[in-house]
Order: structure tokens, then C-alpha cells, then sequence
């Protein structure tokens, strides 16, 4: 395939009718805001927003077909997406955070695992659905901290709850594909670290920082070598669409994709991204508190993107640099109390002409 322009790619979206799962959550949201920019009709199916979220900032409920549902009650999400009637389904929902798995690891693989399944069985009951993006993440490799970028066809694992789940979750994904949906593309695709503005998750390091700005305190890192795949929510976001834009096109398409900026090596750690962020918002400050804890998270993580670039034509537009730059300049005005609509509008309008 040839590189078509994002523009003439985002045109295949309108008027469909399209599902995200996970709609009220950071990504989703960011997801949501697209679409509805392309014209498409849009539907979610996600736990309730909180109360501080991009979701609410936006005012997306007014926008869209909203269910609030737990992914992990199969009848309610049978009749429900029996209902919405899709043609394409995103499929967001999740317990996303490696923490919250270590302290609450059964209602992680419930909602990983049995939600990622629950949502199949309901897909088994269409007879008009074009495509399923299954969203998973870049922590399903057995992660041996190795310098290279993992691969789609390497080993899968998880050393902690929320990686083992996400693994789970794509074995089920090419179990129900090979034995239910031979006819119909679902496709497993795997992000590395995402940033952008709208992020208030606990214990990521862009919204830790804010709210450390905003109590006008340090904010503490606790892995501040870590190694991570940093990239830009809406450099992800294209992935995904392009991926689904493919599938609708007859294109041959793999089973799974990762989606990740291109490898430059040790330099872009936790702390980096910190003195960055801090040097483009204009304030804050930081301290490192290394902490003795069982709940660990994985010091390096990497992953070649090499075949995304080659069958999708793939490739970011934001270097890591600018990503970090984009979340700052968004989080500088939410700070400053304006209006989300307008600086979500602009950087979504820009990045879809540019």
C-alpha cells in the first residue's frame, strides 16, 4: 500500500458505525474526539468517567451513544452490542494500570481477560462487522529487560498481574479467531507508553507531574532509569485507525502490530522525560525516592515497530521530543483553567492536516 494521506484515511470513518469500549478513559476519549471530527456514529461501552478526565472536560457525553457497563457482565454486553449494531469495534477497556494489578489482581484478569472474552461472544452474534481492533499493550512480552525492541512474534509473559492479563488477553484474541472468526479481521495491536494531554491516571509520570504543579510540590519518581516506548497519543491513535482502514480495504494484515516511535536507545528514561516536561511547561521540579517495594515494574522495555512501518506504512509524525512538547503545551493551558475543547480541537485538526 502505498502512503495515503491521514486525511483520505480518516474518510473511510464517517458515517460508520463504530464502537469503542473504554470510551470514557484517556485514550478513548482522544479516540472518541476523532471520530466525531471524521463523522462517524459513534457508540461507547465503558465503566463512568471520573470526575476529573478528559471525558468530562470535553463534554463527550452529549456527543455520543454512552453505556455505562462493566465489560465483565457478559449478558448486559451481549445486548448491547447486539444492540449498537457495529461495523468496526475498538476495543479500549481495561484495568490498565501495573499498580493497581499488584493490589487488586483478580479484578485485572476479570476485566483483561473474561472482558476481552465476554466482548468476543457478543462479536459472534454479528452478521454486519467489518473489523476489531483489540487494544492490549506493550507489557505483553516475556520481558527479559533486553536492549531490543520486542517483536509480534516474540514470546508473550507477564511478571506482573497486569502484563500476565494482557497476555491472556491476546491468547483468547487468536484462540476466538482461529476457532469463530476465519472470515472477519481482529487484529491485536500493542502501543508502548502513551502520553498527551487529558491523562489524570495515578502513577504515570506526565499526570504525577501536573498534580505535583498544581500542589506546587516536587513530584517524586520512583524509577527514574526506567526505559519506556514514550509516543503521542495521537500518533497511536492512527495507528489504530490505519490498521482498521486496511482491514475495511481487503489489505493483508498480520494478527498483531506493535506501534512505537523509533528506537533511540537509553536516553529517553523516566527522569529525561521528567526534565523535559518541566522545561516545556515552564514550572515544577522533581525528586527521586527509589523505594524498596515487591511491586515492581520493569526497568527497560522496548519494541521494534519495523512491521506497522512495513505493511501499514506506518510511522509517527511526533519524535518523542515533540510528543513531550504537545502534553505540555495542552496540560500548560488546563492549568491556566481554558476551555479543552479548544486546544484538543487544534492539536486533533492539525495533526490530521499536517
Amino acid at each position: 500500500m502505498e502512503t495515503l494521506e491521514i486525511k483520505t484515511i480518516f474518510e473511510i470513518f464517517k458515517n460508520k458505525n463504530i464502537l469503542i469500549t473504554g470510551h470514557t478513559g484517556f485514550k478513548g476519549s482522544w479516540l472518541s474526539k476523532l471520530l466525531l471530527e471524521v463523522g462517524s456514529n459513534l457508540s461507547g461501552i465503558s465503566l463512568k468517567a471520573n470526575d476529573l478526565s478528559l471525558y468530562n472536560l470535553l463534554d463527550l457525553d452529549k456527543q455520543l451513544k454512552s453505556y455505562i457497563l462493566d465489560i465483565r457482565d457478559l449478558d448486559n454486553i451481549k445486548n448491547t452490542v447486539l444492540d449498537i449494531n457495529p461495523d468496526i469495534i475498538f476495543h479500549l477497556a481495561a484495568q490498565p494500570l501495573v499498580i493497581d494489578s499488584y493490589n487488586n489482581p483478580l479484578y485485572t484478569f476479570e476485566t483483561n481477560v473474561i472482558g476481552t472474552i465476554n466482548l468476543m461472544e457478543a462479536m459472534r452474534k454479528l452478521n454486519n462487522l467489518e473489523c476489531a481492533v483489540m487494544i492490549t499493550t506493550d507489557k505483553v512480552y516475556d520481558n527479559k529487560e533486553w536492549v531490543w525492541g520486542y517483536r509480534e512474534n516474540d514470546s508473550l509473559g507477564g511478571h506482573d498481574p497486569y502484563s500476565a492479563s494482557k497476555a491472556c488477553a491476546e491468547i483468547a484474541i487468536k484462540s476466538y479467531k482461529k476457532s469463530f472468526f476465519q472470515n472477519l479481521n481482529i487484529v491485536s495491536v500493542r502501543a508502548g507508553n502513551v502520553i498527551g494531554g487529558g491523562d489524570f491516571a495515578d502513577n504515570r509520570i506526565i499526570p504525577d507531574i501536573v498534580r505535583a504543579i498544581e500542589k506546587n510540590i516536587p513530584v517524586e519518581l520512583r524509577n527514574p532509569n526506567s526505559v519506556r516506548p514514550w509516543q503521542h497519543v495521537l500518533d497511536v491513535l492512527y495507528g489504530y485507525l490505519l490498521l482498521a482502514y486496511n482491514i475495511i480495504n481487503k489489505n493483508d494484515v498480520s494478527d498483531s502490530y506493535n506501534f512505537a516511535p523509533k528506537d533511540e536507545g537509553n536516553k529517553f528514561t523516566v527522569e529525561y522525560i521528567t526534565k523535559s516536561f518541566i522545561d516545556n511547561i515552564g514550572k515544577g521540579s522533581y525528586k527521586i525516592n527509589i523505594q524498596d517495594t515487591d511491586k515492581k515494574e520493569m526497568n527497560m522495555l522496548r519494541l521494534d515497530s519495523s512491521l506497522a512501518r512495513k505493511e501499514l506504512k506506518w510511522d509517527e509524525r511526533f519524535s518523542t521530543e515533540e510528543a513531550i512538547k504537545q502534553a505540555a503545551i495542552w496540560y500548560k493551558e488546563y492549568l491556566y483553567g481554558n476551555d479543552m475543547n479548544i486546544i484538543t480541537n487544534k492539536q486533533i485538526k492539525e495533526y490530521i492536516e499536517c
